[in-house]
């Protein structure tokens, strides 16, 4: 004890403590806070790969999937639409080389697509975020047919590229994805074949 009557040891004792109180006070608050920043089992479900089973898609046919909350298409083009997409003026298009970062590699080229008879698409327009709508044919609104989104007039082709003169500025893009079997293709993951 000091001539003041402090006690010192007491003192010391009592510190140390309430700052080994105060460490795992802390402990308690920051584990749950530091959990709180990775993604709920639901956000990893959402941005999972998702399987598509192509087998009963007719030639002419889309199917449509969820994916990191977008909607995915599969296209099945006929041999029609593929003489089209072929026959298209280039000048036509805003960008027909696909020089935006818009697909992976493998996907750059006149279908856009590892096999020409599929082609997978985000089904949202990129000028608004609208989604367009599938012309198997042709329309009034679009003549070679392809998709048009109804909200200010975008359209694209079947490769999913977009025309010149619309307020759509890019292609509609291309996820990444495989081939896990003819099939299934598999959105999101390259796991499977990326050659045709």
């Amino acid at each position: 004890m000091s001539n003041d009557g402090v006690n010192t040891s007491r003192r010391t004792l009592l510190i140390g403590a309430t700052a080994g109180v105060a460490a795992i006070g802390a402990g308690f608050v920051a584990v749950p806070f530091v959990k709180s920043w990775q993604p709920s089992a639901r956000a990893k479900n959402a941005g999972a790969p998702v399987k598509i089973d192509i087998s009963k898609l007719e030639p002419g046919g889309r199917a449509q999937v969820e994916w990191r909350g977008k909607p995915i298409w599969v296209v099945r083009r006929t041999e029609e639409q593929l003489a089209k997409l072929q026959a298209l003026d280039p000048d036509m298009l805003k960008d027909p080389d696909n020089t935006a970062d818009q697909q992976p590699p493998y996907a750059s080229n006149v279908y856009r697509a590892i096999k020409p008879e599929y082609v997978v698409l985000e089904g949202v327009c990129t000028h608004l975020g609208c989604a367009p709508s599938y012309i198997k044919t042709s329309s009034e609104n679009l003549p070679e047919g392809g998709f048009f989104c109804p909200c200010h007039g975008s359209k694209f082709d079947f490769s999913g590229r977009v025309y010149k003169n619309v307020p759509a500025a890019a292609n509609l893009p291309v996820p990444p994805h495989s081939y896990l079997s003819e099939s299934v293709v598999i959105v999101g993951s390259e796991e499977g074949e990326t050659e045709a």
